[in-house]
């Protein structure tokens, strides 16, 4: 098994359960996405750029999708939040699988890989 499943797999519920879906719309949405297990926790990169990555906060009780150029996208996306004041990643906190509107997400995934692909730099700050 590939250490990014058994990531995956060895989360508590309802974290495994939030990963796993936002996993599969990652995948369905970003067809060019390669999904990295890097810094023992989940990235997507375009190329050998990062796009966004999944993790849990030691403290906190939610998933965080945090996205790698989420200052340029907090605009237009008002749902990401500067969780932890961090300088350029902007992220979306999910508790349940009802806070994910999927339709705005798979948006937001699509604006990221076109920030990212227009970036010369992967980290600009």
């Amino acid at each position: 098994m590939k250490p990014i499943d058994e990531y995956f797999l060895n989360q508590k519920e309802p974290y495994q359960s939030i990963m796993l879906y936002v996993r599969s719309v990652i995948l369905n949405t970003l067809p060019d996405v390669v999904e990295r297990y890097c810094y023992k926790i989940p990235f997507y990169n375009i190329g050998k750029k990062p796009v966004l990555y999944l993790n849990i906060l030691k403290g906190k009780d939610y998933v965080d999708i945090a996205f790698v150029h989420g200052i340029l996208l907090e605009k237009d996306f008002p749902i990401l939040k500067n969780d932890n004041n961090r300088k350029q990643v902007r992220s979306i906190q999910l508790r349940s699988l009802e806070d994910l509107d999927q339709e705005n997400f798979e948006e937001l995934l699509i604006a990221s890989v076109e920030s990212v692909r227009n970036s010369k730099r992967p980290w600009f700050i």
